[in-house]
């Protein structure tokens, strides 16, 4: 597939193995698997941060062929979801980067292009996630408001 906002083609990339049950090498303690999601959230690690650690760590490759569903729906079963997405929350943090970086750079016309990428892709996210029902309906992305979003 080529690149959104390029004139060339991506990288092509692998993609996993159809699989349906954990490797036998795994650990497959439900309960202990849940446990560890519930204390690295509580430290305060994103849902990807706590799939690499379960991955590295303790040898558990893919959650889904464990529990049966998603480290995010774990996650949001025990209230310990953020209000936004993790991807979107992702990309508001990296406009907001690029917003405090054009206060004292107002020449930096490759980074304000970044940013007006950036919030491209925040408004597509958020088109998707209203439909979804994951964001209300009348949610809009706000660039005055975006620092009180991240934090």
């Amino acid at each position: 597939m080529a690149r959104m906002y390029s004139s060339r083609k991506g990288v092509s990339g692998s993609s996993k193995p159809n699989v349906n049950e954990a490797p036998a090498w795994s650990n497959t303690d439900k309960a202990a698997v849940e446990a560890l999601i519930l204390d690295y959230a509580k430290a305060g690690h994103s849902s990807a941060e706590i799939g690499s650690f379960l991955r590295d760590r303790h040898a558990v490759p893919d959650v889904r062929l464990v529990l049966g569903r998603r480290i995010g729906a774990v996650l949001a079963e025990a209230d310990l979801a953020g209000t936004y997405p993790e991807d979107m929350m992702n990309l508001m943090r990296r406009a907001a980067g690029l917003i405090d970086h054009m206060g004292s750079n107002h020449k930096d016309l490759h980074n304000r292009r970044a940013l007006e990428l950036t919030e491209a892709k925040i408004r597509r996210l958020a088109t998707y996630y209203m439909g979804e029902g994951r964001l209300p309906a009348d949610w809009r992305y706000k660039r005055d408001q975006l620092r009180l979003m991240v934090e």
